[in-house]
């Protein structure tokens, strides 16, 4: 791939794909190994992308199965949580920061539903096809996730 087209690609969707991978890890150090891992394969690749947001949609879905894979891995397993820790991702856009703390909250199959419908601006079809289930199966988390962010930020408030 041609260095300046893959730096223009990476200075675009690097926030959107660590985004992603934030929302399906929940960790930020295994978020941004995917991200490079996504990264990384979008040089190696020699898939023919029909447009930018192809490109996109790819990275998100390659890091979203690297984060996926992550969970399935020895050291995921069997690691210590450092919760209480109490650090907070940082995103550059923080004008929705009071919902991406109650978002992080949600559980991980609403989250990344969530994250993809209303942040990455997906339609019910891409996220399906993205997180590989249902579109009924992503109306169902849509609606539960809503349903459940809204007692959340009702108990905060």
């Amino acid at each position: 791939m041609d260095p300046v087209k893959y730096r223009s690609i990476t200075d675009r969707y690097i926030d959107s794909v660590y985004k992603a991978a934030l929302s399906c890890s929940r960790c930020r150090e295994d978020a941004e190994d995917a991200v490079q891992t996504a990264f990384l394969k979008l040089l190696k690749t020699d898939t023919e992308f029909t447009d930018d947001e192809h490109v996109k949609r790819w990275l998100i879905r390659v890091a979203v199965n690297e984060c996926k894979s992550g969970f399935r891995s020895f050291w995921h397993r069997n690691k210590v949580s450092f919760d209480d820790l109490d650090v907070e991702p940082s995103y550059r856009d923080e004008t929705h920061s009071d919902l991406l703390g109650t978002l992080a909250r949600l559980p991980q199959n609403y989250k990344s539903v969530i994250h993809l419908y209303y942040y990455e601006g997906y339609d019910v079809r891409e996220t399906a096809e993205i997180l590989g289930i249902s579109e009924s199966n992503v109306q169902i988390r849509l609606m539960r996730a809503r349903k459940k962010m809204k007692e959340l930020l009702e108990t905060e408030a």
